[in-house]
């Protein structure tokens, strides 16, 4: 695989991002720890591994999950993807519990929300099913495994550096999000507010807006914003379906060039605005990549090669051996700067 990915050597880096993404709610379900219910019955069948990401039609979802399919193909098991139309808790909760009681052995889930989904999620390991969460965590009560696409701070840190490196340092700014609950999201919002405001006093954070993962939405919303705020120089959208829908609204309009715009993007959607000139720079991490090590995650815990504890090892196909850390999480690698000059070597 490609250079993003990290291996077993930086894991330990994730027990930062593992205490950032975790909160103290409690638990308004059963309290089932990894190894209570009847989690023979799943376990002993064939592996079956269900993908349930925030939202279908998502292009960051088809390619992490896509990562997903050949990875438990590899492990010769069977694939499935479900999930909502519309980025919500709600929307999830029937396709996990639909997951358990057909005794899947494990869920990969990215969460619309810490909390909503945690009593379907404990459920379904009473029943069995073991749980990996997703570029997206719950709290760490409701699940066995985290799979963290990069630590907390280094996302919310390259994409503060990229924003005030092309506005000079100074001016107004604002952030075009996901949906108001996604935990990724607020973490890397709540440390973008502490970088700007303890390393860059000249630049103002003005409006924080929510394109629910919708492409429509993202685009209004960023119309919406530079109606709002006429002095706005810049615009980070930390959300690949939210920072392709601002290029697009920008490539045709007189704000090209003036506002400057970076976030998390994959190639294949950000390519035509980076060589337009629309966008400078923008950052990810492999998705396929999330997907893939999320799938080998959940075989082990079904196998029951891991249990989920810091410490735990094991084989994630051809990106190598991972490890376990704090509080459950295992570190996927560090975010990485797409622009003219390289994104031509990325097709994903």
């Amino acid at each position: 695989m490609n250079f993003l990915t990290k291996r077993a050597g930086g894991i330990a880096l994730a027990v930062t991002a593992g205490l950032i993404l975790s909160a103290c709610g409690s638990s308004t379900g059963s309290s089932a720890s990894p190894s209570t219910g009847s989690g023979a019955s799943a376990a002993s069948g064939p592996l079956t591994i269900t993908f349930i990401p925030k939202n279908l039609g998502n292009p960051y979802f088809d390619t992490s999950d896509a990562g997903g399919k050949k990875a438990i193909g590899e492990l010769g098991g069977k694939y499935s993807e479900v999930g909502p139309q519309t980025a919500t808790p709600d929307g999830q909760v029937q396709y996990i519990n639909t997951a358990s009681q057909q005794h899947t052995s494990a869920i990969v889930v990215s969460a619309n929300d810490p909390k909503a989904i945690g009593s379907a999620l404990n459920d379904a390991r009473a029943a069995g099913t073991k749980v990996v969460t997703f570029d997206s965590d719950t709290d760490p009560q409701y699940r066995d495994v985290f799979i963290n696409q990069a630590t907390s701070e280094g996302i919310a840190k390259i994409q503060v550096d990229s924003i005030t490196k092309q506005i000079g340092d100074a001016g107004e700014i604002a952030i075009l999000s996901a949906s108001a609950n996604a935990t990724n999201q607020n973490a890397w919002i709540d440390l973008m507010k502490k970088d700007l405001a303890a390393n860059h006093p000249n630049v103002k954070l003005v409006d924080v807006v929510y394109g629910n993962d919708d492409d429509q939405t993202s685009f209004d919303k960023t119309a919406a914003l530079l109606q709002s705020h006429p002095n706005l120089k810049g615009i980070i959208s930390p959300t690949t379906v939210g920072v392709a829908a601002a290029a697009r609204y920008l490539s045709t309009s007189d704000k090209k060039g003036k506002v400057a715009l970076t976030g998390l993007g994959t190639p294949n959607q950000m390519r035509k605005y980076v060589k337009d000139g629309t966008v400078k720079e923008f950052a990810l991490w492999n998705p396929a990549d999330l997907g893939y090590l999320a799938a080998y995650a959940a075989a082990a815990l079904a196998k029951g090669e891991i249990t989920g504890k810091a410490g735990d090892k094991f084989k994630a196909g051809t990106l190598g051996e991972f490890t376990v850390g704090d509080k459950g999480t295992v570190l996927l690698g560090a975010p990485f700067t797409f622009n003219a000059s390289n994104i031509d070597q990325f097709k994903f």
